[in-house]
This record gives C-alpha cells, sequence and structure tokens, in this order.
C-alpha cells in the first residue's frame, strides 16, 4: 500500500520500476513448450472457448481433489494409481499441483522428461505409472509464482502436448483447495469425476462440502470421498484408536449423497516410504495401508462400472 501526502495527486505516482526479489522467479507455461508468448487476457477468454481437448486413448479421467491442504491428497493419488496398476490397469498419474508438486519426491524421481520427434513430452516411468509432473520442469529449490493465464497454459500443455499412449485411468492430483487450476482443468478436458481426500476433522469435512459444491458449479461427478488418516492401529495388539473422530467422511458422503470409497489408517510408514520415493503399495505391499489402498481401488472401479462407460454419471 501506498500513502500520499496531502493535496498530492495519486495519479503522478513514481514510474520507478519495481526491483524483482533475488530469489523468486515466475514459471510460466512457455518454459514447458516453445511458446514463448504470455496468453493475454483476451487469449485467456479466447482458451475458455476452445473446445474441450480429447485423449480418445484414455478411457477414465479422474480428478484427486481436497478442499484444504494437509490431508494426504498426493499420498492418496499416487498409492492409488499404483493399486490400480498392480490390478492390472494401465494408469497415468499427472501431477497438477502448480504450487507444491511432490509426486517426483514421492515417486523417486527428478528427471526431466526426452521429447518425441513429434515435439511432445514423453512420461518417465515409476513404477508401471506414466508420469508427468510440473515439478520435473523446474529445480527443486525454485519458487514457482502463477498467474490464471500461466496456469491455464501449462494445464492445457500437459493434456495435450504429452504422449499419454493408451490408458485405463489418469489420475490427476489437484492442488488443495478451488482455485484456477481445478478451473483450467476442467475448461480443458472432460473429467470422468472427481475424487475427495478428507480427513475425519470437522475442519477437513466442511471443505469436503465446499469441494463438492466446486465441482457441482463446474459439471463435475463426484466419484466418491476418501477418508485419510482415519485411525491409529496398533502394529502390536491390533486396537484401534480413533486420532480425530469416527466415520466422519462416511456420514459427510452420506449426507452429500456421494458414494463412500473408504478409509486409510494413520500410520508414519506411509509418509516415510512416500518420503523415500517408495510408495508404501510399491514397497510393502502385504501391509494394512497397503491394503486399505487396494480396497478403495476396487470400490472406485465398481463405482466407474455400476456409473456405464458410456452413461452420464449422475451431477449433485
Amino acid at each position: 500500500m501506498k500513502f500520499f501526502k496531502k493535496g498530492e495527486d495519486p495519479k503522478k505516482q513514481d514510474s520507478t520500476p519495481s526491483k524483482p526479489h533475488p530469489e523468486l522467479k515466475v514459471i510460466s507455461g512457455s518454459e514447458i513448450s516453445d511458446n514463448k508468448t504470455q496468453p493475454s487476457g483476451e487469449q485467456t477468454h479466447q482458451h475458455q472457448q476452445q473446445q474441450n481437448i480429447v485423449l480418445p486413448n484414455v478411457k477414465y479421467k479422474i480428478a484427486i481433489a481436497s478442499g484444504k491442504g494437509g490431508v494426504g491428497k498426493s499420498t492418496v493419488a499416487t498409492n492409488l494409481a499404483i493399486s490400480l496398476a498392480q490390478m492390472g490397469s494401465n494408469v497415468g498419474l499427472m501431477d497438477a499441483d502448480a504450487y507444491g508438486p511432490s509426486i517426483p519426491t514421492m515417486m523417486g524421481i527428478q528427471e526431466k522428461p526426452k521429447t518425441s520427434p513429434e515435439r511432445k513430452l514423453i512420461p518417465l516411468m515409476r513404477h508401471n505409472i506414466s508420469l508427468m509432473s510440473i515439478g520435473f520442469m523446474v529445480p527443486e529449490e525454485q519458487a514457482m509464482i502463477w498467474r490464471g493465464p500461466m496456469l491455464h497454459s501449462a494445464i492445457r500443455q500437459f493434456l495435450s502436448d504429452v504422449e499419454w499412449g493408451e490408458l485405463d485411468y489418469l489420475i490427476i492430483d489437484l492442488p488443495p483447495g478451488t482455485g484456477d487450476v481445478a478451473l483450467s482443468l476442467t475448461q480443458a478436458l472432460p473429467l470422468t469425476g472427481a475424487v475427495i481426500v478428507t480427513t475425519p476433522q470437522d475442519v477437513a469435512l466442511a471443505d469436503v462440502r465446499r469441494g463438492v459444491a466446486m465441482f457441482e458449479r463446474l459439471g463435475v461427478p463426484i466419484l466418491g470421498v476418501i477418508e485419510n488418516m482415519s485411525y491409529f492401529q496398533c502394529p502390536k495388539c491390533n486396537e484401534k484408536t480413533e486420532i480425530f473422530r469416527s466415520d466422519g467422511g462416511k456420514k459427510t458422503s452420506e449426507r452429500l449423497g456421494v458414494s463412500f470409497l473408504g478409509d486409510i489408517p494413520l500410520d508414519a510408514e506411509v509418509c516415510t516410504a512416500g518420503d523415500l520415493g517408495v510408495p508404501i503399495v510399491a514397497g510393502r505391499p502385504e501391509s494394512p495401508q497397503s491394503n486399505a489402498f487396494r480396497s478403495i481401488a476396487v470400490e472406485l472401479e465398481k463405482v466407474l462400472i455400476d456409473s456405464g462407460e458410456e452413461d452420464e454419471l449422475t451431477i449433485l
């Protein structure tokens, strides 16, 4: 905020250009492709009027979202993708979290993708998953500051300029909240539906309702709710302890009229496995946590089959 002296005309502002912060750099979608121009407001409006991107070789396009941060959304997206692959499906995982891409760390891969002769990005492979992340494009320590047009450009490029190939599932990890990325994604791609990740806490459950309302406004069906960190199960006596509260995610999904896909116990090994780059479903496939993720993958598959591949899902 700038203050003006009495009698000073606010229109006559100092024209001296401001100096950029030495450690911050704006990363635009142009650094992902050869497009060197930034879209103007008019161009952005034209983008919104463009026909949706079609991925004919991808059967299900599913967004993994959360109303707030800190609920383990990326952990769920990663382990869910691996679970689906272990069930025999061809799976791609797109990290659309422009502000805090964590898929490279969780998957233990920091390479830059190569380019095909057709000048398209080739996804990296890990744990039988085709991976693409904004985190592959920039150094890990570099701050990423995005405006709406940049996000829109990057999301479209990650859909149309990547050789995804034949996929049964394209799992898209969204940033938390109800911001520009979800809007850009739904404008660019007709989604099969969205999965909302929450914890049993009241504050998280309130954000579930906001997330559902957002996708309702955007015309995206809700495939179900996943409750993460539901309870702690003692590894010695197998006793369950409710850390937050009981059945909050299930009750909320029932109230909203959407499927409850399942719950995942709270365990330090899930976090440790992600930090080491070997998600628990891949590193410890027989663990209770891995079984929980696989059970959720089975429920998601049932929801999709029951909805009918050619039929429209019910929108709230």
